[in-house]
């Protein structure tokens, strides 16, 4: 069955945007339809979400990047947040992810969804574990009822996609926590899961709802997002039993999403070692059917505290050439505390920056053409030019203040290569 001829509502949104999206894409409503049918290609787009800046996410779209924002039960401003909303879609985000865990999550939610067009996305077990603990309960303490009205009342709201930890089992969760990892779940979402199947022996009630979900989903134009709870939170533990255990159920979750009209996205590792990003990321893109694969860094090396925007940046580069499709950014502050607004703008470029490296290996003509237009400008020492071609142009119109064009840069002065190499006149 077609996915879009079963949701009437993204039907409506890839039409009333079918314009803007083959343009930006560089490709054909027919490729964009037959790809969205297949599961290669998810359009995020609730149309509750007024104003949404509909986005493809997936093969052969141009690689996106999100930034995660949010408040903490040591940090709930939510202006800050908003600040920081901005500050991301200025740096070049495609969509943002609200992770608040404090405050008034309704309120922080949909003060993100008025003051952004970019698509939002949340992890509504989240607020779930806030209203257990607020009622004097462990934040495990739940029922299914409870979750799925949430998810249902975050789609209501216009929430375009949500992390749905439907993959992670009961096997699973004892796989990741029988000593053989050496740092357990690292997932929030995983941890609470896991924590709710222990106390109740129950099988993961995201997975025994999975259907209920999906008419939720499909109603509104949700993307799941098929969560990572078992993800390695060290490079050793990358590629081990639990992980691959969650991988291969998400594979088979989302057929049945595609079967239901719903689309989906995979959410991957973590962190991974440099000489195995490449079999992470075609391994999980087979056992999933080729849907689009949304992942955190991954990060290449466990040590990068402070500057792991850096090592995710290595990680996303590498992974984007090998078939990823959705870079989350990590920012200097991951590990360590909440991001401030520097974070944010540091993080996003530096996603930005592995998703141009990444496309470049590809050959994708945007990002060629991209590479070539500096090449040329540095040519002319035009700083003009280079500055439209940079990921940051604001930063190099700053740190070329005072450099006229035609002249020589601040570090090489009259000793310029180019200038030197010019005939004589």
């Amino acid at each position: 069955m077609s996915i879009i001829k079963a949701n009437p509502a993204l039907a409506d949104m890839l039409a009333a945007n079918v314009a803007t999206l083959t343009a930006y894409e560089c490709m054909t409503e027919a490729d964009i339809r037959a790809r969205i049918d297949q599961g290669s290609l998810t359009l995020l787009g609730n149309p509750r979400h007024a104003n949404v800046r509909a986005t493809l996410i997936g093969q052969p779209a141009r690689v996106k990047v999100n930034a995660n924002i949010g408040t903490s039960p040591l940090t709930s401003d939510l202006s800050g947040e908003t600040d920081k909303l901005q500050i991301a879609e200025n740096a070049g985000a495609d969509a943002v992810m609200d992770l608040s865990t404090a405050g008034d999550l309704d309120g922080i939610r949909q003060r993100m969804l008025a003051a952004s067009p970019l698509p939002l996305g949340t992890v509504p077990i989240y607020a779930v574990a806030q209203q257990c603990t607020e009622s004097g309960r462990d934040p495990a303490g739940f029922e299914p009822s409870e979750l799925l009205a949430e998810v249902a009342k975050q789609a209501e709201q216009g929430v375009d996609f949500m992390t749905l930890h439907c993959g992670l089992t009961r096997r699973g969760a004892e796989l990741a926590q029988d000593g053989s990892r050496q740092l357990g779940i690292v997932s929030r979402g995983g941890a609470i899961l896991a924590r709710w199947m222990r106390r109740t022996r129950q099988e993961n009630p995201l997975l025994t709802h999975y259907d209920e979900l999906l008419e939720i989903c499909r109603k509104h134009n949700v993307v799941i997002s098929l969560g990572d709870g078992l993800r390695p939170g060290a490079g050793v533990d990358a590629g081990d039993p639990a992980q691959w255990e969650e991988v291969l159920t998400l594979g088979v979750l989302a057929r049945r999403a595609w079967a239901a009209g719903v689309q989906v996205m995979i959410e991957g590792p973590g962190h991974v070692p440099l000489h195995l990003v490449q079999a992470q990321i075609q391994g999980i893109k087979r056992a999933t059917f080729g849907a689009p694969l949304y992942v955190l860094g991954p990060l290449v090396t466990d040590t990068a505290a402070g500057r792991d925007h850096i090592a995710g940046a290595i990680g996303g580069a590498l992974a984007a050439q090998y078939g990823a499709d959705f870079l989350c950014y990590l920012t200097p502050a991951e590990h360590l505390c909440l991001p401030d607004a520097k974070d944010v703008h540091e993080g996003v470029l530096a996603s930005r920056l592995a998703a141009q490296a990444g496309e470049t290996a590809l050959g994708r003509p945007w990002a060629v053409a991209r590479e070539n237009a500096m090449s040329e400008a540095r040519m002319k020492l035009d700083w003009k030019g280079m500055a439209d071609a940079a990921l940051d142009p604001c930063l190099v119109r700053q740190r070329s203040q005072g450099t006229e064009h035609g002249k020589e840069c601040g570090m090489c002065g009259k000793f310029c290569a180019i200038r030197m190499a010019e005939p004589e006149k």
